[in-house]
């Protein structure tokens, strides 16, 4: 008996595959990390730190418990989620969340797909504020943040200047409710 086709319902698995960041993926985080600082669009640096100082970050946030996903397509690191604890006692159930993807990434749901592994694993340890800072006038990454739950919590006005233009930014944060006894 001959096997029936797939079903059309099946989705193809995704071109990308989401990993925890090892040392192995350091030098392609921060290739992606400069390619999307140098855009002066979506990070506050406007070029990658040096390598070291980049693999120094790296080491000492995943030490510090810091959630560090990669995206790699064809082995090549294109983008980056991490949620970084807070380093205060009164403060550890809050972390500081990072995202980047390289340009010809975007627009495909890896960024989607990032923030909920990140979440999900965030969610797992307990961590119930994530926040993070965005340009006012990055509407896409504003508009995915609040389909995850993320509201604004204030504007800070001429947060950056690139270029001789000044940019707003918006505090944004996710909160996990805790039922009480």
């Amino acid at each position: 008996m001959a096997t029936p086709p797939p079903s059309s319902t099946t989705q193809p698995s995704p071109p990308w595959r989401i990993l925890p960041l090892g040392r192995e993926h350091v030098l392609g985080f921060h290739a992606a990390l400069d390619r999307v600082s140098r855009e002066g669009r979506y990070l506050a640096m406007l070029q990658a730190p040096p390598l070291s100082r980049t693999r120094r970050f790296v080491l000492d946030s995943l030490k510090d418990g810091a959630i560090h996903l990669v995206a790699v397509v064809d082995g090549e690191v294109v983008g980056w989620c991490d949620l970084r604890p807070r380093s205060n006692p009164s403060q550890r159930h809050s972390a500081v969340l990072g995202l980047g993807l390289v340009a010809e990434h975007r627009g495909r749901g890896l960024g989607k797909a990032l923030l909920a592994s990140t979440l999900d694993r965030a969610d797992a340890r307990g961590l119930r504020r994530a926040e993070l800072v965005v340009r006012e006038d990055n509407v896409p990454a504003v508009s995915l943040y609040r389909r995850f739950g993320f509201v604004v919590e204030g504007r800070c006005r001429n947060y950056l200047r690139v270029d001789g233009v000044d940019h707003h930014a918006l505090l944004m944060a996710r909160l996990v409710e805790v039922a009480s006894d």
